[in-house]
């Protein structure tokens, strides 16, 4: 039997005729009948029959086994892939493709690593690179792989994203710990607010556009200086740059670090005074605040600061917001002492009173603006007008610190290269809030403490490459106005106005955050669907405009597996 389409002109038009035929032998001579006249569309079911294919009823015949989340894990992968992390992480073994899927996991899903395992299986990411069923043991022994190799992959970051004389942001931070038996943590100045956790310290090497580098881990009573110094020896020793400038904040570079520094060749430092430093400098009459009366930057010298330069900058905003948070504390805390003064009455005894009023003249930091005065049952205070207007004459100002030449960085230049740190700060808030979650930990090994802050790196590494090539689908700027004036706060673009009242970028796309974008790609998935006849195929969703725009600015098509042996499906 076969398909015969007969085709005939009159005038101006074509018809077409389809018949279904039977051809036979008839005294040896081949001849057809005609069995039927058909329609186009069974013609061609017809046709796919005769060629072996197998029909089933729409809705009928088949079945999806199974559907797993797939456009988040292949989208974190494409940009991993892109930035070559398997190669970087090091030659290719078990070892490298648990951390590679732990990194991809971490960006996508922070968690214990025994929810990420048990995570494994409900991904194509897991399925693809066979961790089904991974145990947490085979995790910490990949993660001891991972600590081994960390400075030779710092080392090539460094190389990547670093040269002579380039600028070295660094910066500090810390989180708090569960458990009690790993010999880093320890009781210190917690940024994290979290009262009575051990923690860790951490600090983080970034380039000047932010970029990861290098991470190391602390003790969680090690003071910033030391850590400082550590990163200067690291970066000089370890990445093999005599040049470099390094900029911390008025807490890392000390007067003591400055000195160790000053013995160094080849390093330079970008840092900020302290307040009573600057205090100082006024006094003196180095300082003068009629400086700033047609400027918000100036010069000046001082003796105790040989080879420096001193950049003094006055930023009104930011004088006019802390005025205003000084005076929010100070009515607090006047209204707390009154509450206390109402209840004071019978007392005889005024140290339970200077307690509490210590306790609440510590919780607002507002101690030294307030003169208290105790007598017999009671206590009165009145605000300390001298301290109050000695503090407000500071407000706003900061004094940049650095031994870079003025050919090589101008004031403007310098007090922007100090403004940078707050970049360094934006990954410590992606590091351990927004995305990947770092904390709490709960590792007890020093070594396993320190594999995991370093993992929770390269996820970031991978995540800030993410956010710059989305940038067009997310809230950021990406045209932001230079700014005429250093010290001004900084100033956001048209567009970038524009994505915030609309919530659609240049093109009409709907604007996310990065959470969101994450959880919009989770619904591109890929389906296990199997037909009566036992067949089964791998078949992916239809991908959505956001989900496919998403992967053009990744600049890669829509991988159907991970792992870098898939075939691909194209826009």
């Amino acid at each position: 039997m076969h398909v015969a389409t007969t085709r005939r002109q009159h005038k101006d038009k074509i018809y077409g005729t389809h018949l279904l035929r039977r051809s036979y032998r008839e005294d040896g001579k081949v001849k057809n009948e005609t069995l039927s006249y058909l329609p186009e569309e069974t013609i061609q079911v017809i046709r796919e029959s005769l060629a072996g294919k197998h029909h089933v009823v729409a809705g009928e015949g088949f079945e999806i086994k199974r559907s797993l989340p797939h456009g988040h894990v292949a989208a974190i992968a494409a940009m991993a892939n892109k930035l070559k992390l398997p190669a970087l992480l090091g030659p290719a073994c078990r070892e490298r493709d648990v951390i590679y899927c732990l990194i991809i996991a971490r960006a996508i899903r922070p968690g214990s690593k025994l929810s990420t395992s048990r995570w494994f299986k409900d991904s194509t990411l897991g399925v693809d690179l066979g961790l089904i069923g991974i145990s947490t043991d085979e995790i910490y022994s990949a993660m001891d792989w991972l600590y081994a190799r960390q400075g030779t992959i710092e080392a090539t970051l460094a190389k990547r994203h670093l040269h002579e004389g380039s600028r070295v942001l660094y910066d500090l931070s810390s989180s708090w710990m569960e458990g009690t038996h790993c010999p880093l943590a320890a009781y210190g100045y917690s940024r994290d607010h979290k009262r009575g956790k051990t923690q860790i310290e951490y600090g983080l090497m970034t380039d000047v556009d932010g970029r990861p580098i290098s991470i190391e881990v602390f003790s969680g009573n090690t003071g910033d200086p030391t850590a400082f110094v550590n990163a200067v020896n690291m970066t000089r020793d370890r990445f093999g740059l005599r040049e470099l400038i390094m900029v911390g904040d008025r807490g890392m570079i000390t007067r003591a670090r400055i000195e160790v520094l000053r013995g160094l060749e080849g390093t330079k430092w970008i840092t900020c005074l302290r307040a009573p430093q600057i205090r100082t400098l006024i006094d003196g009459g180095s300082l003068q605040l009629g400086l700033f009366d047609e400027t918000n930057l100036a010069s000046i010298t001082h003796p105790e600061y040989p080879d420096e330069r001193l950049i003094a900058c006055r930023n009104p905003e930011l004088a006019r917001l802390r005025a205003h948070k000084r005076e929010e504390l100070l009515v607090a805390t006047e209204k707390e002492l009154e509450r206390i003064q109402e209840g004071a009455l019978g007392h005889q005894c005024k140290h339970p009173i200077a307690l509490r009023v210590g306790r609440v003249l510590n919780r607002h930091k507002m101690a030294k603006h307030f003169v208290l005065e105790f007598s017999g049952d009671s206590f009165t205070f009145v605000r300390d007008t001298n301290s109050i207007a000695t503090e407000a004459a500071l407000d706003g100002i900061y004094v940049i610190r650095t031994s870079v030449t003025h050919e090589e960085l101008d004031d403007a230049k310098a007090v922007e290269a100090y403004k940078g740190l707050s970049v360094v700060e934006r990954n410590f808030r992606n590091l351990k809030v927004i995305d990947l979650d770092l904390r709490p930990i709960y590792h007890y090994s020093e070594n396993r403490v320190r594999a995991h802050v370093f993992l929770s790196m390269l996820a970031l590494y991978v995540t800030w490459h993410m956010r710059e090539a989305l940038a067009p689908l997310m809230f950021r700027d990406e045209e932001i106005p230079e700014r005429q004036d250093p010290v001004a706060p900084a100033l956001r673009s048209e567009a970038a106005h524009a994505k915030d009242a609309t919530k659609l970028g240049a093109n009409g796309e709907a604007i996310h955050s990065f959470a969101t974008l994450l959880t919009h790609l989770g619904t591109l998935t890929r389906n296990t669907v199997e037909f009566s006849q036992g067949v089964q195929i791998e078949q992916l969703s239809v991908p959505t405009p956001l989900q496919r725009r998403v992967f053009e600015l990744i600049g890669s098509p829509i991988p159907t597996t991970i792992g870098g042996k898939s075939t691909e499906r194209k826009h």
